[in-house]
């Protein structure tokens, strides 16, 4: 377990600097342009580029070791924040903030791209977990990334808002390039003891396995639908919560309002360290999203920053249990020398639809829904729901979109996949990585080349699994 808490730490260091910068960039283009529609383009943007790009990480994570996987993601993070860096350093503050102009756009992709990058550590991240921890403890260790996850959140969020309102976005890319290269220097130094690599062609990344692997599993397939479905409506509060945030609160005291309502990521997620995820995950993860929808449509009914605040406290609470319930199931369900893509396909599947609502919402709230909740026929149709206020037209917006949610989650609950998934997560035993099949896409290896792993040999000089030798790290 030594060497999960490590890479833990580590994705944990790397996450906090990718969320800071992306977080910044936010606040500072919501606060200097005031524009919804910029703001939700690039929302949209972001989850557009981890749509695109979610197999090829899965499928570079499977093909590359780990470890290897990971120091690419923070090279490519690295380098883009230099880029934007000397961006900022060449380019003044009005140029790059004309959301109207190329240099705008191209400086924001830059920083999108050194984020998005992040995912791939993620990815790779999960099949660590399957890699370093003991089956009957790996949905409490996904309760632990949760919880670290929210540390690493609190962290950004309130770091995010002071540094942009109190020393300006090239002080806050300066911080993200220096923290990232930590995170690099930290991971050199990390040790992943791995089974030898079987890799997924020669010389070549891998994307086929994905779909027959779910195809197999029955009911997996409607779960990645549902958990694409919930992301429809996710894109609506990826779009709207910090411009209602940003209408309550200035952008210092909404960075610290962000960063004191993650504990409750912390919360929740050192609740399934400790208590794990029940029989069914799958149970445990349509139960929280009931429970979201349920707050999507009351946290915002009146213009009161308490009740605001108390609603992304419980909403954060809540994000580590449905995230950990569909880690564990994948985990359990998926050969470990496939996860890699499974994880990077749902990842892509699961993602799409936001971009298409954020591209959406943030028009359609900024052009009609907001002018229309600002008119007499507005107020006079809905104020006995939100009452007055200068943001309730967002208000509306989040009622609508978790009402769907539930009824949703609700059809989900009755439906045949639900059940098939259950028994199939209860039947399967879990995968063991130290025998995982070769890939049969895979070339046969060559006996004269191939080389033994320096993690699974012995000090007799016999082999042994490389996974026996993490039951020698965890003790």
């Amino acid at each position: 377990m030594r060497s999960f808490y490590a890479v833990l730490v580590n994705t944990a260091l790397a996450n906090v600097t990718s969320s800071f910068l992306w977080f910044a960039l936010v606040f500072w283009v919501y606060l200097e342009t005031k524009s919804l529609l910029a703001s939700g383009v690039i929302g949209g943007a972001y989850m557009l580029l981890v749509a695109v790009f979610g197999m090829v990480f899965g499928a570079i994570v499977d093909h590359l070791r780990k470890k290897t996987a990971m120091i690419v993601s923070s090279l490519t993070t690295l380098t883009t924040y230099a880029i934007a860096m000397g961006m900022f350093a060449l380019f003044s503050e009005a140029t790059l903030l004309d959301w109207r102009g190329p240099w705008f756009w191209i400086f924001v992709t830059i920083v999108l791209v050194g984020s998005v990058v992040e995912n791939m550590r993620n990815i790779a991240l999960s099949t660590t977990v399957t890699l370093l921890v003991p089956a009957d403890r790996r949905d409490k260790a996904n309760g632990l990334v949760g919880a670290v996850s929210g540390i690493a959140f609190l962290v950004t969020s309130v770091f995010s808002g002071l540094s942009v309102g109190l020393l300006g976005m090239g002080a806050t890319i300066m911080i993200a390039v220096s923290a990232t290269a930590v995170a690099l220097v930290h991971l050199l130094l990390i040790s992943i003891p791995e089974p030898t690599k079987v890799k997924s062609g020669e010389g070549r990344v891998n994307f086929r396995g994905a779909i027959p692997v779910i195809m197999a599993v029955p009911g997996l397939l409607a779960l990645l639908l549902f958990t694409t479905f919930n992301n429809l409506v996710g894109g609506v509060f990826m779009t709207l919560m910090d411009p209602y945030g940003l209408t309550l609160f200035p952008v210092e005291i909404w960075g610290i309002v962000l960063g004191v309502t993650s504990i409750g990521f912390i919360i929740g997620g050192g609740l399934v360290a400790k208590f794990g995820l029940g029989k069914n995950p799958l149970r445990t993860l349509l139960l929280v999203n009931v429970g979201v929808a349920i707050l999507g449509m009351t946290f915002t009914t009146r213009e009161w920053a308490w009740l605001y605040v108390v609603g992304l406290l419980i909403f954060m609470t809540l994000m580590p249990a449905a995230e950990a319930a569909e880690q564990t199931i994948l985990q359990r369900v998926i050969p470990y020398e496939k996860q890699g893509r499974v994880f990077g396909f749902a990842m892509t599947v699961e993602v799409s639809a936001a971009p298409i609502t954020a591209f959406l919402i943030g028009p359609i709230a900024e052009f009609i829904i907001v002018p229309y909740m600002n008119s007499d026929a507005g107020q006079d149709t809905w104020g006995w729901l939100l009452g007055e206020g200068e943001a309730r037209g967002i208000a509306l917006v989040f009622v609508i979109a978790s009402f769907i949610m539930l009824i949703a989650v609700l059809l989900a609950f009755l439906s045949k996949p639900y059940r098939n998934l259950s028994k199939a997560y209860a039947e399967t035993p879990p995968p063991d990585p130290a025998t995982a099949a070769p890939d049969p896409a895979a070339p046969p290896p060559d006996p004269a080349t191939a080389a033994p792993d320096p993690a699974a040999v012995a000090p007799d000089g016999e082999t042994m699994p490389a996974l026996a030798q993490s039951d020698n790290v965890r003790k």
